[in-house]
């Protein structure tokens, strides 16, 4: 039989959130759809890889855990030679890009977007990826949907106050999170929030935001 590759995915994630520089925080929506169906309503899309490094993925589930139990097992791996060296922000980021683009040369491409997130060396560190390996780092990022409504937000507050506090950071954050839900009719209004400083990483969730649907009476035109 002809080997066939996926083409297209089918259980994804409605908008993968924006990862944001306070030292380092992520953040992503609780749910996978299929088609334009909401069929997982409680899905962890954030995982904390050691105590400098997270990650946020975006795009297919089913890719996402295929890649989450690689990274799982080279951690293990890691540990187990114990010489003192963990993966950082940096060096995760790294060898996702090659990951990436080695599938997507190969035509057998993981459908996902990954936000790298962390500590390197005391600084904070966040990196995008797509599935075809294109990359870059910022000091804030947002994907899928999020790129055209949270991103502005999100540039415009960290130039005001680049070293803002984290209670500021998830208030952004939030408000970002909230718009998006307002704007998205496949979203959810639940998310987590993934937190990296000195004493270590963490993973806060499921959050609800406190949507405001006073504005939906000022909607015209649309009947």
């Amino acid at each position: 039989m002809e080997t066939q590759f996926t083409t297209e995915f089918w259980r994804n994630g409605p908008t993968p959130g924006g990862l944001y520089q306070f030292p380092g925080q992520g953040n992503n929506q609780k749910v996978s759809q299929y088609g334009p169906a909401k069929h997982t309503l409680n899905l962890s899309r954030l995982m904390k890889v050691n105590d400098s490094t997270i990650i946020g993925a975006g795009g297919d589930y089913a890719d996402y855990q295929f890649l989450k139990s690689l990274i799982e097992q080279r951690v293990i791996e890691e540990e187990c030679l114990n010489d003192g060296f963990n993966y950082t922000p940096n060096s995760l980021y790294s060898w996702l890009t090659r990951v990436m683009y080695n599938r997507r040369s190969n035509f057998n491409p993981l459908w996902n977007v990954f936000v790298v997130g962390g500590l390197q060396n005391g600084e904070p560190f966040l990196g995008y990826i797509d599935k075809i390996g294109i990359a870059y780092q910022a000091p804030t990022i947002a994907t899928g949907y999020g790129a055209y409504i949270a991103q502005p937000l999100l540039r415009e507050a960290y130039e005001k106050n680049p070293n803002m506090s984290l209670t500021d950071a998830e208030r952004h954050i939030d408000r970002c999170l909230k718009i998006l839900y307002y704007r998205d009719a496949r979203s959810l209004n639940k998310y987590e929030v993934a937190i990296v400083t000195k004493d270590g990483s963490i993973v806060k969730g499921p959050i609800s935001s406190n949507p405001n649907w006073e504005v939906a009476k000022m909607i015209k035109g649309y009947e």
